[in-house]
């Protein structure tokens, strides 16, 4: 069997086994996908894909580990790299070896599983992305590519945002598919809210942004309400940034400025050998009892002892400023081609940082994030660390909303 025929097989495996599932009792859920067949031969549970899945679960942890770092090593781009996806959706085994293989976008600069679009860009090249609007529906849909005459139909789907009219603002939410942007919805990631002039937003994340926050309130709920039972899990929303525009009153001309900050990434990250938080998994254990990671100033509530990121000054970014290009009359910035058309809404995303700060000259002027327009409705999205594909998507999303009294 060659290599390609084998990585085919597992995907149909996996196939099967979803298929098999949603033909059980709707709302249950199971941890791997043979727990779902009866283990006896004879059983009415039992199938042709409970033994094949055994089989490939039986497999020697070498023999394992070497065939998903070929399949992983062998796709480095969408669509071929949802064979990894397929590996991870064969049993446990293998989704854990898959999980140990597959390293952060930080690390690789690949978008695999749905929780690396919550985890920091790579350092050194940005991710390239496009976001496609409609005007008819309100939404905005973040693919995967340079654009989508390069793309085509092979384009992956990131994220997707509608936009929600309120008396006292604008709502944008943010969803992993593009048709379910219900808030009770697995689906469900975070969203934008915008004051009523659309000059201060603020983004939502549906889990806080460290793993060990979750668990220690968590832990909090079950000591405050012993021996009662748990309530209806309940999306949250935590405040993780913040994003104003100048106003601009007295009509001059140039470019919007804004300013980010970044609640739930701290300045050191930027720093030499600073890290920026990365969560490893959607958190679902949070309950209407339980404290957020931030409030809404955007500040981690005191649980117990104080926190060691709380002494931690959030990271700001701020719009690189333009220059005036005399020949062409226009404000001009270097966006490296990948921006052909010129918008109000073109900006490029550096850091601000103090000159105390252990923050060297060439981390300041690096690029962290660039959205300009390319077509009519058409726009692209590059990022890098520290920011994630949510968060950068996000502060896009900011720029399509009505300014008046910024331009």
């Amino acid at each position: 069997m060659s290599f390609t025929s084998f990585v085919w097989e597992i995907g149909n495996i996996s196939n099967k086994s979803s298929r098999k599932r949603h033909r059980l009792r709707r709302g249950q859920a199971h941890i791997n996908p043979e727990a779902s067949f009866s283990s006896s031969p004879g059983s009415p549970g039992s199938s042709t894909v409970q033994i094949e899945q055994r089989k490939w679960a039986n497999l020697p942890p070498e023999l394992l580990l070497d065939i998903i770092q070929r399949v992983e090593q062998r796709e480095q781009c969408w669509p071929g790299r949802r064979d990894v996806v397929a590996c991870a959706s064969v049993c446990r085994s293998w989704r854990e070896i898959t999980k140990d293989i597959v390293k952060t976008p930080e690390l690789c600069g690949f978008l695999t599983f749905p929780i690396s679009l919550k985890q920091p860009g790579p350092r050194d090249t940005p991710i390239q992305c496009f976001i496609r609007r409609e005007r008819a529906t309100s939404t905005f849909r973040l693919y995967m590519g340079l654009s989508p005459a390069l793309s085509g139909e092979l384009s992956k789907l990131l994220l997707a945002a509608k936009r929600v009219r309120r008396a006292t603002g604008t709502d944008f939410v943010i969803s992993l598919v593009g048709d379910d942007f219900s808030r009770s919805s697995n689906k469900y990631v975070g969203k934008l809210r915008s004051n009523f002039l659309g000059t201060k937003f603020n983004i939502f994340d549906s889990q806080p942004s460290t793993d060990s926050t979750v668990c220690s309130s968590c832990e909090l709920c079950r000591k405050t309400h012993p021996g009662k039972v748990a309530p209806r899990v309940t999306t949250s929303n935590y405040n993780t940034a913040k994003i104003s525009y100048e106003l601009n009153i007295l009509r001059t001309r140039g470019p919007r400025r804004m300013q980010c900050i970044m609640n739930s990434i701290p300045v050191s990250a930027i720093e030499e050998g600073g890290t920026a938080p990365t969560p490893t998994a959607f958190t679902n254990c949070l309950d209407e009892h339980s404290s957020p990671l931030l409030d809404s100033a955007g500040r981690r509530p005191q649980v117990g002892s104080t926190s060691r990121s709380m002494q931690n000054v959030p990271l700001v970014l701020k719009n690189k400023a333009p220059r005036w290009h005399e020949q062409l009359q226009c404000w001009c910035l270097n966006f490296k081609g990948r921006v052909t058309v010129a918008s109000v809404k073109n900006f490029q995303l550096v850091a601000a940082v103090e000159p105390s700060e252990n923050v060297t000259i060439t981390e300041q002027e690096n690029v962290i994030l660039q959205f300009g327009k390319i077509g009519k409705d058409i726009f692209t999205m590059d990022y890098c660390y520290p920011l994630s594909a949510f968060q950068a998507f996000a502060i896009c999303l900011s720029s399509f909303d009505t300014k008046p009294v910024c331009e």
